[in-house]
């Protein structure tokens, strides 16, 4: 009943600039945190930017400066401006989304992710 598309990815040159997106769709009922996560070959998932539904940020100490997470409420839209963009941002970054929708007469709140968008910079 949910689902999270991303978009914006690409190709950029170091020092770049590039701004993904990521809506939720479906019978939702209050979107809580949302949060921005990136995965390079060979490592694991971590965390890049997290904003609260009360607009509270937190960023991974590699981007700050950097990269800027923002939400449209309205939209159901979670937004990462990343720039200044350097080679070791090369990943495919995966949106998150944990939020409360409503089926068949009860609430449920669940986490979901985005398809992921690869996001590749060039030296």
């Amino acid at each position: 009943q949910v689902q999270l598309v991303e978009s914006g990815g690409g190709l950029v040159q170091a020092g770049g600039s590039l701004r993904l997106s990521c809506a939720a769709s479906g019978s939702i009922f209050r979107i809580n945190a949302m949060g921005w996560y990136r995965q390079a070959p060979g490592k694991q998932r971590e965390l890049v930017a997290a904003i609260t539904s009360g607009g509270n940020t937190n960023y991974a100490d590699s981007v700050k400066g950097r990269f800027t997470i923002s939400r449209d409420n309205a939209k159901n839209t979670v937004y990462l401006q990343m720039n200044s963009l350097m080679p070791e941002d090369t990943a495919v970054y995966y949106c998150n989304q944990d939020l409360t929708y409503y089926s068949g007469g009860y609430y449920y709140t669940d986490d979901y992710w985005g398809q992921g968008t690869q996001v590749t910079v060039s030296s």
